[in-house]
């Protein structure tokens, strides 16, 4: 699996995850004692997004993969 591949991987897992967790949350799915744990991971989740995104714009602007640098 490329470097590229995997990033495109990480950053659908992370929206994925944060679309999960929204929906159980609205739902009261969570007992109190997990909310810390699940906002972390959510935290998580949006760090992953931003560093996908950010890899995916440098990319573009180098005109090949960061990765192969």
């Amino acid at each position: 699996m490329s470097q590229s591949r995997l990033n495109q991987m990480s950053n659908q897992v992370a929206r994925s995850t944060i679309a999960v967790i929204d929906a159980v949350t609205q739902r009261g799915g969570f007992r109190g004692e997990e909310l810390s744990t699940i906002g972390q991971l959510r935290d998580q989740c949006v760090q992953i997004i931003q560093l996908a995104e950010s890899i995916q714009e440098q990319e573009a602007l180098a005109g090949e993969p960061a990765s192969k640098k």
